[in-house]
């Protein structure tokens, strides 16, 4: 069976983590300094902030905009669980809005109806590469935290992923664009931010910064970050021009002016995801459900608020994306999608 996802490490790669070893510095040091330097450019944001944990990022920026248990958080209903947990370990009650259907990601239209009923931060998640391309929402009037765990690299001309948060977060887990075998990025360009996380961090640095030993492999990630870009596009487009075979259609926006960052292929599917599934399985391929794990599974039937997001929850199905793909496993996968029945 073809694995759904492998982390970006190459073998030479190991030479960093064991060189931090040999050194003997493995807590949060300069290999975690540099890190953030480097990924800090990748953004194009000025400031950061490197932590051990994903979720302890969400909760952070949420603590900083002032989230509170009187707080509401707003946020797509494709949105994954872990962005409801932080809101809730916080006391914050949560507001769910529906999708723009050309890119996945929570529309104008519900930001503003979110606001309009009490959100005091929008939370704006950007699955499978996409971002909300042309979306100005800097006139809601309240923080925009905006994750790009998925959607780092992308980008359509002059925007890109992570122009748009007060506070930008990434998770460096296992199968994200960088791993770093767990941690994730706070960016902002805000100095006044810098004296509020300053305050949250107090003492604690030694605790939740990411150390050392995880901040190797990200340093050596950074250096080859548009190489293995490049190589995720690439997967990317063969995947997608395969597709055009079928009757089915690619997830989000298909321009061919958008550089999608190729960190996953989403097939949006126009038959039962179960037989599909199936189809896939019996070549040896994996396939996830796209939005299994999504804050509003269980509300797939609940067409009256999010219809243009249900349909995505229903028959959504991603397949193997990432940059070491050998060339056998690259041609079954043209294979298996340009058949799907």
């Amino acid at each position: 069976m073809i694995r759904f996802s492998k982390p970006t490490i190459r073998r030479k790669d190991m030479n960093a983590v064991l060189q931090t070893m040999v050194d003997e510095k493995i807590g949060p040091g300069e290999r975690k300094q540099e890190f953030n330097r480097l990924f800090c450019e990748i953004a194009g944001r000025k400031y950061g902030i490197m932590l051990r944990s994903y979720y302890d990022a969400i909760r952070y920026c949420l603590s900083v905009c002032k989230i509170t248990n009187e707080s509401i958080v707003g946020m797509s209903v494709l949105s994954p669980q872990l962005h409801a947990l932080a809101v809730r370990s916080l006391g914050a009650k949560i507001k769910l809005g529906d999708i723009d259907p050309t890119n996945g990601c929570l529309s104008l239209l519900e930001s503003q109806r979110l606001v309009e009923e009490g959100a005091d931060v929008i939370l704006l998640d950007e699955p499978m590469g996409m971002i909300p391309h042309q979306i100005d929402y800097s006139s809601l009037g309240v923080p925009l935290i905006e994750d790009i765990t998925q959607s780092l690299g992308s980008s359509y001309d002059e925007d890109k992923a992570g122009m748009r948060g007060n506070l930008v977060i990434c998770a460096f887990e296992e199968e994200d664009m960088i791993s770093t075998a767990g941690g994730a990025a706070i960016l902002y360009d805000d100095p006044a931010f810098k004296e509020s996380f300053s305050v949250q961090l107090e003492g604690l640095h030694n605790f939740v910064e990411l150390p050392d030993l995880n901040a190797a492999l990200g340093v050596i990630q950074c250096m080859t970050f548009n190489e293995q870009l490049e190589k995720r596009r690439s997967f990317y487009r063969l995947f997608q021009k395969n597709l055009m075979k079928t009757h089915h259609k690619v997830f989000g926006i298909a321009n061919a002016d958008y550089n999608i960052n190729g960190f996953g292929f989403a097939v949006q599917l126009d038959s039962r995801i179960e037989d599909v599934m199936k189809f896939a399985s019996k070549y040896q391929v994996s396939s996830q459900k796209t939005f299994a794990g999504c804050v509003g599974s269980d509300m797939r039937e609940d067409f009256g608020h999010f219809g243009k997001a249900i349909p995505f929850m229903l028959r959504c199905l991603s397949f193997p994306l990432y940059p070491f793909i050998s060339q056998q496993d690259n041609d079954l996968l043209v294979k298996v999608i340009s058949h799907l029945p």
